[in-house]
């Protein structure tokens, strides 16, 4: 997997967790996760955490605890960096955090699709009728009868 679609699909967990935590979140069990995605961005965090050094490491906690800070969308940037430069040079631990996500679409994202003539491509709910431009013309009883013979 790719370090920008990792990003993308890891992103909103790693927020929730920064978010929910600060920086106990590297210390806080993996039980104690309100949620799943919490739970991922934790785990994503403790592995980020684990293979770097004492430099990263404070770095890393500092944007945590910034992180918890509401609307604070800086320090949410500066944590995805620091989490984007260390696995851009460790692809190991890309691939093995990678395996941690959801396959398909990013978090938040809907895929609909429709093909075919008069097909109908519907995200969320219909009420009432639904029209497209596409008219049908009756077969021409002359042509069916004559079809039949």
């Amino acid at each position: 997997m790719e370090l920008d679609a990792f990003m993308a699909l890891a992103g909103p967990a790693v927020t929730s967790a920064a978010a929910a935590y600060g920086g106990a979140v590297l210390t806080r069990a993996e039980e104690a996760a309100a949620d799943a995605t919490v739970g991922l961005g934790q785990r994503i965090i403790n592995s980020v955490w684990r293979r770097s050094d004492a430099q990263q490491r404070a770095q890393l906690e500092a944007c945590l605890d910034d992180a918890t800070q509401p609307g604070n969308e800086d320090a949410v940037g500066a944590l995805r960096y620091q989490i984007r430069r260390a696995l851009s040079s460790d692809p190991e631990l890309l691939a093995e955090l990678a395996a941690l996500l959801p396959t398909g679409e990013p978090q938040g994202a809907t895929r609909v699709e429709a093909s075919g003539t008069g097909s109908v491509a519907v995200g969320g709910s219909i009420h009432g009728s639904v029209t497209t431009n596409v008219t049908t013309t009756p077969a021409s009883p002359i042509a069916a009868s004559a079809g039949a013979e």
